[in-house]
């Protein structure tokens, strides 16, 4: 099914609600926000804006890996659920019903997006660039961010507002955790070139840098911590650009833990990769 063509109406209100404007309108309490009789058309402004990647739930800050959320973007979201009713959803193989701003989006061809058949979705306000591949089942949801050449495999979830860079491999059944609220919370964010493993999640805020290889099985959140080999020393929230990240397992603390032999899971960065070497060659190399 083909996207629909843009309008002189739909033309007419974004051009009313440009990002300045969108800003504005959607910062302020959630209360006022949808008591405003404009927020149809901002909402569809909003939506329209990042599906065209205009606007983003967050963004780079710095040269050195910095990223910020933009929680207006969240707001407008969030009022998108406040403020319209459960429909039913049509072109599915089952009954579906949600809320009527985020139905699944449709594509043309001339969007450059491959959609392997077998039931895949992918929510209206997120964005794919041209040359992104899915492959069935996988889900990508309100707010996501994918870039340019990115391959989404067999049983992947990309999460409300991730931001997932530029040519990234997400292997079959990664889990890239979602978040809405607080506004003000940071997305999952997997920077340009990375390479997601089989199995792992990333979830909380982690940040993967560009580049970076996760083996399979790694699984991330804010609070996990992580051990660097190479330069001796450990990470939370984070993993650095070209690092390359195996599971391992760490001794419990504690006389019950001791007398068991209990272990912990523990991600270890056991390399970092050097410009010449791909992903799957550091992998190899690392698991040696």
């Amino acid at each position: 099914m083909s996207a629909p063509e843009p309008t002189a109406t739909s033309a007419a209100r974004d051009a009313a609600f440009d990002a300045e404007a969108l800003a504005a309108f959607f910062s302020r309490s959630m209360e006022e926000v949808v008591a405003d009789l404009r927020l149809p058309a901002a909402l569809d402004a909003a939506i329209a804006g990042l599906e065209r990647g205009a606007i983003r739930a967050a963004v780079p800050v710095s040269a050195d890996g910095g990223w910020r959320a933009v929680p207006w973007v969240k707001t407008a979201i969030l009022a998108g659920f406040r403020s319209t009713p459960i429909v039913e959803m049509a072109g599915g193989a089952a009954p579906a019903f949600d809320r009527a701003a985020f139905p699944a989006r449709t594509f043309a061809e001339a969007d450059g997006i491959r959609i392997v058949p077998g039931g895949s979705a992918i929510r209206r306000g997120a964005h794919l660039a041209p040359g992104v591949v899915l492959m069935p089942p996988s889900y990508v949801n309100v707010g996501a961010w994918v870039g340019e050449g990115t391959m989404i495999d067999s049983h992947v979830l990309v999460g409300s507002c991730a931001q997932i860079g530029a040519h990234v491999h997400l292997s079959a059944g990664v889990q890239i955790g979602g978040v809405l609220e607080p506004p003000g919370a940071l997305p999952v964010v997997v920077e340009e070139g990375a390479f997601v493993g089989a199995q792992s999640g990333v979830f909380e805020g982690v940040l993967v840098g560009g580049r970076a290889v996760l083996a399979p099985g790694v699984h991330l959140t804010a609070s996990t911590l992580i051990y660097d080999l190479v330069e001796q020393t450990t990470w939370r929230g984070q993993i650095p650009a070209d690092a390359v990240v195996v599971p391992g397992t760490r001794r419990a603390s504690g006389a019950f833990a001791d007398a068991h032999g209990l272990s912990l899971f523990a991600p270890v960065i056991v390399k970092y990769r050097d410009a010449s070497t791909d992903a799957a060659t550091a992998l190899e190399q690392a698991l040696r």
